[in-house]
């Protein structure tokens, strides 16, 4: 039994992953994540210089909202386009579309022009990190796919700790613009590589086309709730996120009737494995973006940390999600259902902990709120990814695994508006003040528990009676 044991880790080992000529595909795979959530943290540092540069200090919040919208879009749509063109041209070209965003924020006259770039940036993103998931899908086999999320969560983790670093580091050195330089030659570089790294996976699979319906309104919502999130009025920005999720909603049903689907066959119906898991990970994704976005400014206000120990804090939850998502990529069989359900739960308890302790409480509580948060992610995400990817028929393989991506960062842009619209209504929207980062500190955090609510039970429904298809 001890033998049979040995070899079933062998071939599920980190070993084995890398061997039959996966590693190369790995690498591009890491890089495309990288990319993905690299360039979208690294305007935290920079955006300062910018607005010196360029002007346009209103539209700063637009740097990072625009870029989600077209990140959202293209993740939406890759796995059609994965079909329709073909995985190797197709992760090529966005390779390509990222280049030419990057080209155009380092060479800005002024700041319009600097946003369009972030735009196209969203979009070539988008589209490099969905079609790392397809490739995740197609080209790795299935008892590989813990370890390969895990690594995709380590990728992610050291981006945010590194990507405002890495603007900060460039900025103190030398031009913002040589932060989107620097980023051009490595999209160009993940580009060429796709073209000769994806090669198996390089004929045209003959997609049905581009639901091009489901995409516009997908962008009406998105745009709305990215609206919200940079607006200071708090009813307008209710209203936004409000009519944003509706919208949001009015895509799934109007899928659900479409010739060509955005979405695997029954994407919107929690009782399948599908429905639950996308659920589970758009409402908790949503439920964690309170404290990296206002995290900081309240322990500067109310603690007086310098911006860079106000970031090390905020860390633990990187710190935290990347450790445990190593900790786990072993693990098979019943715990990586109980892994997903000690995550769910894991990330309700940060919620209460932290606008307990965050204001007055020890800072070795609040490093451990968040180290809850990340551990809460670290312990599950790969092990729902897989069973969202396992449940998949081999007709939504592309369209499912790119799905995984948009819906996190559609969760993600919906945390932020909602976490945006109780600090202001908390004061943030009248300036940061002792009182209002006081508020604030308890607020985001206690708005968004019913989301890891919706999210914790969806997770247990995953992992307990949803249907496979």
């Amino acid at each position: 039994m001890g033998a049979a044991t040995e070899a079933d880790e062998g071939r599920t080992g980190w070993r084995d992953l890398l061997a039959g000529g996966r590693l190369p595909l790995f690498a591009l795979i890491c890089l495309g994540v990288w990319l993905n959530a690299a360039d979208s943290l690294v305007t935290a540092t920079i955006m300062p210089s910018v607005g010196a540069d360029l002007g346009g200090y209103a539209y700063f919040s637009w740097a990072t909202a625009g870029f989600l919208v077209g990140a959202i879009l293209a993740g939406a749509s890759a796995g059609r386009l994965s079909e329709l063109f073909g995985l190797r041209s197709a992760t090529a070209l966005a390779g390509l579309v990222m280049v030419g965003g990057c080209v155009m924020s380092a060479l800005a006259p002024d700041v319009s022009v600097f946003l369009t770039g972030r735009l196209i940036q969203g979009l070539g993103s988008g589209w490099i990190s969905g079609f790392a998931m397809v490739a995740i899908a197609l080209l790795f086999p299935e008892r590989h796919l813990a370890r390969v999320f895990a690594a995709v969560t380590f990728i992610w983790g050291i981006a945010t700790v590194l990507g405002p670093l890495f603007g900060g580091i460039v900025v103190e050195h030398g031009d913002w613009r040589d932060v989107f330089w620097l980023f051009a030659l490595q999209s160009a570089v993940f580009s060429i590589a796709a073209l000769f790294l994806l090669d198996r996976a390089g004929r045209a699979g003959g997609g049905p086309g581009v639901p091009w319906t489901q995409l516009g309104v997908l962008g009406l919502g998105v745009s709305a709730i990215a609206l919200a999130d940079v607006l200071h009025a708090p009813a307008f920005s209710i209203g936004l996120v409000l009519a944003g999720l509706g919208i949001l909603a009015l895509v799934v049903r109007i899928d659900h009737r479409a010739r060509v689907r955005l979405l695997p066959h029954r994407a919107g119906d929690l009782t399948t494995v599908c429905g639950a898991g996308y659920f589970a990970m758009f409402s908790l994704t949503a439920a964690s973006m309170g404290f990296a976005i206002y995290g900081p400014p309240i322990l500067q206000q109310l603690r007086g940390y310098s911006p860079l120990w106000a970031g090390y804090v905020i860390g633990a939850e990187s710190l935290a999600w990347t450790i445990a998502a190593i900790a786990v990529a072993g693990a098979s069989g019943l715990w990586d259902a109980r892994w997903i359900r000690v995550g769910s739960v894991l990330l309700v308890a940060s919620l209460v902990v932290l606008p307990l302790v965050m204001a007055d409480g020890h800072i070795a509580f609040v490093l451990a709120g968040g180290a809850l948060m990340g551990a809460a992610f670290g312990f599950s995400w790969a092990f729902m990814s897989r069973r969202v990817l396992a449940a998949l028929s081999d007709e939504d393989k592309a369209i499912g695994s790119s799905a995984i991506t948009a819906v996190r960062q559609a969760g993600a842009a919906v945390g932020a508006a909602i976490s945006g619209v109780a600090a202001n209504l908390a004061g943030f929207s009248e300036g940061l003040t002792h009182a209002s980062a006081r508020a604030a500190s308890v607020w985001v955090f206690v708005a968004v528990i019913p989301l890891a609510l919706a999210g914790t039970w969806a997770a247990f429904r995953l992992t307990g009676g949803a249907e496979k298809a």
